[in-house]
């Protein structure tokens, strides 16, 4: 995107004033997205967006801008201005820089600009339409997709320079069903970094949107859900939002480091249940979350959090490991060139433990069987959470008994991970959105079926006592 020689005489104007790391991140990403809303095209829109950040390091101090002015005028001038965050004299040069060579995975089999967008929109009106004509208490179905390129390059002031292309796709159906006044809903979006081919082998689209129309049914009849403390099981899949929102954020050293974290000064010590491991992987081929580097240019790798409930490790970028005397472990992220980077999680799961499903719901007398999860809040200071369930179950003498809706799970992540008693073998993964300090990204949450022995739910269908 810019010459070395550029790069280097920005990084050399950046550190003038005493900076003693700087580097450039430059990005280009190419952008579709399709919306249908019951059959109808909504929208259709394609783009290009570019720019460039830089960052400034003096000890625990952090300066950053953006620019989408690549010029070397428009660099210079970005670069300068920074400098004068800091009042001191020069005290590295950068003399040459030399590119690094880090093995592409990701690799898209099927690339999207391969498929018209007339095929992509026959593909999703057919998907639309089995929602559609499901049953007539289905009032609405919606169908998203979309695909991005984007293509990174970073130089630092080590004299190193990295590149990445990252290429994603995804797709979201959801439903609506209406009955006397009642309104519920029903959705799920997987996406992957790899190309057409994820659509067309991976998925089964038709299958999805038959169970998203199912869901919305179901909790349209269902009961409303009971009040009051209670042995819960969370499903596999996106059940592991409650992870990665209450205990896996806490992990990210960005608050660790300061001291801001629960989990702060607690490596080594008991923080879960002995039957709970819990991993951030940013290795897994085609993962939704995954990578070849991080956005500072450090190789992901795959790092064990949680080790039969010790705290193994964090999540940690260069800038905050500085204050823990440690290095990056390759989970630094950003939104975008607008975003200063820190740590983030990428695809990050409870690993699976010896139960089955069958096993864990016969295990229950009574209690709450949350199958899928949605929205919720989290305190990322304390940990304390709050989560809807979009599909939930009464569970009696170890049996399903009905569907419930309007039901809440309400925590603390501190306490959640040590009240496991039981972990399933049938690991899932899902794909979501993050947003935090550094914009939103690209993730995946997962965990097997696990069971809480004791949780609050919150509902509307009266206090059990």
């Amino acid at each position: 995107m810019i010459s070395k020689k550029l790069a280097r005489d920005v990084l050399n104007t950046a550190l003038q004033s005493g900076g003693d790391f700087a580097e450039i991140y430059l990005e280009e990403n190419f952008s579709n997205s399709i919306t249908l809303d019951n059959g109808k095209v909504e929208s259709v829109n394609s783009g290009i967006t570019y720019g460039a950040g830089i960052r400034i390091l003096k000890r625990f101090q952090s300066v950053y801008g953006y620019t989408n002015d690549l010029s070397r005028k428009g660099l210079m001038h970005l670069a300068d201005t920074l400098s004068h965050s800091y009042d001191g004299e020069r005290i590295l040069t950068v003399d040459n820089i030399k590119k690094v060579r880090i093995e592409k995975k990701h690799q898209p089999k099927v690339p999207f600009n391969s498929i018209s967008t007339e095929d992509k929109i026959a593909r999703m009106k057919e998907t639309s339409e089995i929602m559609e004509n499901f049953d007539k208490k289905i009032v609405r179905a919606s169908v998203s997709y979309s695909d991005t390129t984007k293509k990174v390059v970073i130089f630092n002031s080590e004299g190193k320079e990295f590149d990445d292309v990252r290429v994603r796709g995804r797709i979201y159906l959801m439903c609506v069903a209406s009955k006397e006044g009642a309104i519920e809903t029903g959705g799920v979006g997987p996406g992957a970094q790899k190309g057409m081919e994820f659509f067309d082998e991976e998925i089964d689209l038709k299958a999805m949107a038959k169970e998203v129309a199912e869901t919305a049914l179901l909790m349209l009849d269902a009961e409303e859900c009971p009040s009051g403390k209670m042995p819960v099981i969370i499903g596999n899949g996106f059940g592991g939002v409650i992870f990665h929102e209450a205990c896996g954020h806490p992990l990210e050293a960005s608050g660790v480091a300061r001291g801001l974290s629960i989990f702060s000064g607690k490596k080594g010590q008991q923080i879960a249940s002995p039957i709970v491991s819990a991993v951030d992987d940013g290795t897994i081929e085609g993962g939704w979350g995954s990578g070849n580097i991080d956005d500072e240019g450090n190789k992901t790798q795959r790092t064990l959090l949680i080790k039969d409930g010790i705290l193994n490790d964090y999540l940690i970028d260069n800038f905050s490991g500085r204050r823990m005397g440690l290095k990056g472990n390759g989970c630094t992220r950003r939104q975008n060139y607008r975003y200063e980077p820190t740590s983030r999680m990428s695809n990050t799961f409870i690993l699976p433990g010896k139960s089955t499903p069958e096993e864990i719901i016969a295990a229950t007398k009574f209690g709450l069987y949350a199958k899928s999860l949605g929205g919720g809040s989290v305190n990322p200071t304390t940990g304390d959470f709050n989560f809807a369930c979009t599909e939930a179950y009464i569970v009696k003498d170890g049996k399903i008994a009905y569907p419930v809706k309007g039901a809440t799970l309400i925590g603390s992540g501190k306490d959640v991970l040590m009240k496991v008693d039981m972990v399933g073998n049938d690991l899932a993964r899902a794909q979501g959105m993050c947003g935090a300090s550094s914009g939103s990204i690209p993730v995946d949450v997962g965990q097997p079926t696990i069971r809480l022995s004791e949780m609050t739910v919150g509902g509307r269908g009266g206090v059990i006592k």
